[in-house]
């Protein structure tokens, strides 16, 4: 008897300002796991504003794979959109990057609130009024001030079991707030696993009656907002031992403030005031451990003989990793 395996086929709608996650299953015989033998498939676009009803097809190409870690014989098909004629689709992100260099490495910090559906608040807020002033929650132990670890830890050992590069986990600032880190080289491969990782977040959080936020500013007030910190480097920058390449590199991203933010994330101004960790987002700077300016320099880069990366504090939790990795990849190109 041959085997099934089920391919959960994984993408990003139309939705505007800020894309969802959309998939389905494909049930295959006798698939052995390689990439080569996803088939294209196609979706109804007028139902995830793609696509007009009288013309309603959309194609899903897959473009990267990994393990089901919820499923026997189960793989997550990461996938590009496409039109009915093979082009890609206006919302497809992926298809932007026109220099996919695997020099460039990439550390993205993914915050996120788990979000009660009931009361539409974090796990943590009281039905009525607030929790404790934040201070408590970063990095946080004990159940006065860690909220939803063990769907947090799920998800951990999802990303694991699916090969995905998580480097890490943490209690965040703000009440029922976490975060992930990813690694990854090349942006079309950092953003494929940025979007599977968010996938399997979401489907994790289904479990436990729970809903992922990546609004960059979902509880207005003193509360941190959610970013996306974006680590990264190329081989110039991890070998020059040269401060004048690394402010050579800060300088060119002064130069281009709008092309970055207008790629960083939706509402991402609500979060970038000039308080709780951020600089304002007209603004730009840079300095050695400043978590408050726009590229923060780390120590480690300066004690490492000036060898190593950059983070940019600006992109917002719901920015698209492929649209933020081009950029990056763009803008430091032009400054060396």
């Amino acid at each position: 008897m041959s085997q099934k395996s089920k391919l959960e086929y994984i993408w990003l709608d139309g939705f505007k300002p800020t894309q969802s996650l959309r998939s389905k299953t494909m049930v295959r015989r006798d698939f052995k796991g390689n990439l080569d033998e996803c088939p294209m498939w196609s979706f109804d676009g007028s139902s995830t504003q793609q696509a007009d009803g009288n013309d309603s097809d959309c194609l899903l190409k897959p473009v990267a794979i990994f393990p089901d870690p919820d499923r026997s014989n189960g793989f997550l098909v990461m996938t590009e959109v496409l039109n009915a004629d093979g082009s890609p689709h206006a919302t497809n992100g992926r298809a932007t990057i026109d220099d996919d260099d695997n020099d460039f490495w990439f550390g993205f910090e993914q915050e996120y609130f788990l979000i009660d559906p009931l009361t539409n608040l974090p796990l943590g807020f009281p039905d009525n009024g607030y929790p404790e002033p934040q201070g408590q929650y970063y990095c946080s132990v004990g159940a006065k001030n860690t909220f939803g670890r063990e769907c947090i830890e799920e998800h951990l050992d999802q990303c694991l079991e699916a090969g995905i590069n998580v480097e890490g986990i943490n209690a965040e600032v703000a009440t029922g707030q976490w975060e992930y880190q990813i690694f990854a080289k090349g942006a079309k491969n950092a953003g494929d696993q940025v979007w599977v990782a968010r996938y399997l977040a979401e489907r994790n959080a289904e479990k436990y009656g729970l809903a992922i936020d990546l609004h960059p500013k979902p509880v207005k007030g003193d509360w941190n907002g959610s970013g996306m910190h974006a680590n990264f480097s190329n081989e110039v920058m991890r070998t020059s031992g040269d401060e004048k390449i690394f402010n050579k590199i800060c300088e060119e991203f002064g130069k281009n403030i709008s092309k970055h933010i207008d790629v960083y994330g939706a509402d991402n101004d609500q979060r970038l005031t000039g308080l709780h960790e951020t600089q304002s987002i007209d603004k730009f700077s840079y300095g050695v451990s400043d978590r408050g300016a726009s590229i923060r320099i780390p120590i480690g880069t300066v004690e490492d003989g000036w060898k190593g990366r950059l983070e940019d504090r600006r992109p917002a939790s719901n920015g698209d990793p492929y649209k933020i990795a081009s950029v990056i990849v763009s803008t430091t190109k032009a400054a060396l």
